[in-house]
């Protein structure tokens, strides 16, 4: 390969990888985080009308959303018998509740006479039945039907023909999956490597501490995509980390991005407008003061150390006593990093510790503009601890600030800055001459993997 010239994908920022920074990590990093796994996947443009056509919108409720698998909640959400969710996704709306001590089940949100969704918004809620409200047919935990009034009059229905229709529905790192499609495949098919990786940070051994909903002004594809890269970090948060985040593609449904927080190479930054991180290079001091929004015991970085090595101590002392959990061993990177893996087509898992969010993206109800953010922070368990009550999702506007959800602290600018690009890209999506968007083939190669796999179901349904 020509250094001058490198093969495409090939090209990477100059100074230290995520692989020589986790290498000087204080303690042992957990194996799947020193994987690498990129793939270039070709550079053509992804046509704006994806964003932006209703028609597309509908191929996509036609195609994808009825097939592929999603998460609903956290199997804490239904802890007792007779404890339900509800999720809606577009026009479908799916009933997961939990029928039985060991047992969760899924079913559509409609009766079988004459369509009426059973439970209205969605959310949890509870029941030792399900009985519609309209005509006042009832079934059990199970879905059977067990009742409905003036019986005599339907000698044609009967618990085969009209109890509760399943959705296939499993359980994943404490998560409740569910898919509409009756012929998908397993869970743990979908799920990729995503299995092997997270038995080193098991999530079901996390508690739900904040949920926020958020209505924002875009695609959900846009509105996820926003996440799916560190590229933005120079411009949007104004930060010089991100120019060396890691990118990896694992299969069809599971990529990932590591992103160190704390190693600012000047020389990374080389092909970066303007001077303001690049000269002089900043010290460590400098580095810890950037980190100081962790809420940081120190303030200086001892001789021979690094400002990563004494942030990552003060969190596993800080959140060890806070959370009752001894994180002596926990490598730097969990302590510090953004790890991100994400699951087809709007799942994102983050492992560490102190950047521990789940999210998910769908549409807002079938408007192609606009989208819903679920996001969730997932803070862990002590050693025998039980799992406390989920708390209400905190739900707030396009209008609104995060920094109005309550416990959210320091994350809650990061994530205005985050979404305060998509009214205006939504935007540019409709007022674009140029057809298509346009990826770097390294730093945005998951945003081409998603739109690969959605071709590939939207095809394949579309054949059948």
């Amino acid at each position: 390969m020509n250094q001058n010239n490198p093969a495409p994908g090939a090209a990477r920022a100059g100074g230290a990888t995520v692989a020589e920074t986790l290498a000087t990590d204080s303690r042992e990093v957990p194996a799947p985080l020193l994987d690498q796994s990129y793939q270039f996947l070709g550079d053509d443009d992804i046509d704006c009308s994806r964003y932006i056509s209703a028609d597309f919108a509908r191929k996509e409720f036609d195609r994808l959303w009825n097939r592929c698998w999603q998460w609903v909640c956290r199997e804490e959400h239904i802890p007792d018998v007779g404890d339900n969710y509800v999720y809606q996704i577009g026009p479908y709306s799916v009933i997961v509740v939990r029928s039985s001590a060991d047992g969760i089940r899924a079913f559509i949100n409609s009766c079988p006479h004459r369509a009426t969704r059973i439970l209205g918004g969605e959310g949890t809620g509870f029941s030792n039945a399900f009985t519609c409200p309209f005509h006042g047919w009832s079934f059990s935990l199970d879905g059977c039907l067990q009742a409905l009034p003036a019986r005599w009059d339907f000698p044609h229905v009967s618990e085969e023909t009209h109890s509760l229709q399943p959705v296939q529905c499993e359980t994943w790192g404490g998560f409740v999956f569910i898919n509409l499609d009756t012929h998908a495949g397993p869970l743990a098919d979908y799920l990729e490597v995503l299995p092997a990786h997270f038995s080193h940070f098991p999530l079901e051994r996390r508690r739900v501490r904040l949920h926020v909903q958020k209505t924002l002004p875009a695609n959900w594809k846009a509105a996820q995509e926003a996440f799916m890269e560190a590229y933005h970090n120079f411009e949007t948060h104004d930060g010089p980390n991100g120019a060396n985040a890691q990118y990896d593609i694992f299969g069809k449904y599971v990529s990932r991005f590591i992103h160190n927080i704390g190693n600012y190479s000047a020389e990374s930054l080389a092909d970066y407008p303007g001077d303001k991180w690049r000269a002089p290079p900043l010290s460590e001091n400098e580095i810890l003061q950037m980190l100081s929004v962790f809420g940081l015991e120190h303030d200086e970085v001892p001789a021979g150390k690094t400002a990563r090595e004494v942030a990552a101590q003060d969190l596993r002392h800080k959140l060890g006593e806070a959370l009752g959990i001894d994180f002596s061993a926990t490598s730097d990177t969990l302590m510090l990093d953004s790890i991100e893996y994400h699951l087809f087509p709007n799942m994102f898992f983050f492992p560490g510790i102190t950047v521990s969010m789940v999210y998910r993206f769908r549409p807002n109800g079938e408007d192609v503009d606009s989208s819903l953010f679920d996001f969730l922070i997932l803070e862990p368990l002590a050693e025998g601890a039980q799992h406390p009550q989920p708390p209400e999702p905190v739900c707030l506007s396009v209008e609104q600030s995060y920094t109005e959800a309550e416990g959210l602290g320091w994350l809650g600018p990061v994530y205005d800055e985050d979404t305060g690009n998509l009214a205006l890209q939504q935007q540019g999506f409709k007022t674009a001459r140029k057809p298509g968007i346009t990826l770097g083939n390294y730093q945005e190669s998951r945003i081409r993997r998603v739109h690969m796999t959605l071709d590939e179901f939207l095809e394949e349904a579309g054949n059948e």
